[in-house]
């Protein structure tokens, strides 16, 4: 039997591999602002699926987006229905880590949004998901890398031992300077939601 390391593939940049896991409907996990992250392909409902079963993560809590730059997420947010009032606080908190919970556009997959009006969107300033999703050309799923009500993972190590080979690729880079998950702030109310 293989050992983990040799039925794991990671790199320190992204590769085409890493693209063509996402792309082909695969879990990837890769570092984010603070933890490592899980992901796929917000609009490959089986890829999402599959994410919600590995976390044991019920689909109505929805899932974050995290993108490269506000564009990408386009497809997904009802940009009409931002009131003008916030939108200065919004931009200027990206790239950053604050998750912004946004009208949802009505063809936004429901996998992702939990039927929920609003939809979780983060523009990111970390350096390997930005090349990521600039790679992929959209956003990604962002979850963070542990099963339901335990702790998030901190090393690629912890991850891969947690998931193993049910992840297609893990992406190797050092996490940002954060000390916890981003926040996230409801964009009509101002509420924070996790602080």
């Amino acid at each position: 039997m293989r050992s983990l390391s040799e039925r794991t593939r990671y790199a320190t940049s992204v590769t085409p591999k890493c693209r063509r896991s996402i792309t082909t409907g695969g879990l990837i996990c890769y570092p984010t602002e603070a933890i490592f992250g899980l992901g796929c392909d917000p609009d490959n409902e089986q890829a999402v699926h599959a994410l919600l079963a590995l976390k044991d993560r019920p689909v109505e809590k929805g899932l974050i987006l995290i993108a490269d730059n506000f564009a990408q997420c386009l497809p997904y947010v009802d940009d009409s229905k931002i009131p003008q009032d916030k939108r200065a606080e919004i931009f200027s908190s990206w790239p950053g880590p604050v998750t912004w919970l946004l009208p949802v556009k009505a063809s936004a997959p429901e996998w992702v949004t939990g039927g929920n009006p609003s939809i979780a969107i983060r523009v990111t300033d970390h350096p390997v998901v930005k090349e990521l999703c600039q790679a992929f050309g959209k956003p990604i799923v962002s979850t963070s890398a542990n099963f339901s009500g335990e702790e998030p993972a901190k090393t690629l190590a912890e991850a891969q031992a947690a998931f193993g080979d049910r992840v297609a690729f893990y992406q190797a880079g050092e996490l940002g300077k954060q000390t916890s998950p981003s926040q996230i702030r409801d964009a009509l109310s101002g509420k924070i939601i996790r602080s």
